[in-house]
């Protein structure tokens, strides 16, 4: 698979259909996440991140919570942007899509005046989420039947 791809907030009904579609890929079939507690209220107002493909196969995504969507998962402040739903496709693995779906996320948060992103990780990608600055904090906690931990990275 080529590495030539680009990463764009998603905009409009199609960019959004195609963010759903990884996710389903990702979370629903591989994961076995229900899809009704995949897909959630805050999709509506989530800003969207999407790696796209030059031929235009979307190969990952992720979301930004903002505000008062962001605040239970932040600690109640709105200064921070909760990322979430990060998800790459199985053929774009390996590429540096996941990364740099992270930093469009930040750039998103950036621009939007936060001063740090939070997120809850799967126990797995802790490594993941720390080779990119973030820290881990808190207890490891439940989140789809699958063990979470809280991390921050300041902007």
């Amino acid at each position: 698979m080529t590495a030539d791809y680009r990463v764009r907030e998603a905009l409009g009904p199609e960019d959004r259909e195609a963010c759903f579609a990884v996710r389903r890929e990702v979370f629903v079939v591989e994961q076995g996440v229900p899809q009704e507690l995949e897909y959630d209220t805050y999709d509506a107002t989530a800003v969207h991140v999407l790696a796209v493909r030059e031929d235009g196969l979307p190969l990952g995504t992720g979301r930004l919570l903002l505000g008062a969507d962001a605040v239970g998962k932040t600690g109640a402040d709105t200064s921070v942007g909760s990322l979430g739903r990060l998800a790459v496709s199985e053929a774009a693995r390996g590429l540096g899509v996941g990364a740099a779906l992270v930093r469009g996320i930040e750039d998103a948060a950036r621009e939007r005046g936060l001063t740090a992103v939070d997120l809850h990780a799967q126990t797995h990608a802790l490594g993941f989420y720390e080779r990119l600055g973030y820290e881990a904090y808190g207890p490891e906690f439940p989140d789809a039947d699958m063990p979470h931990r809280a991390m921050r990275r300041a902007l």
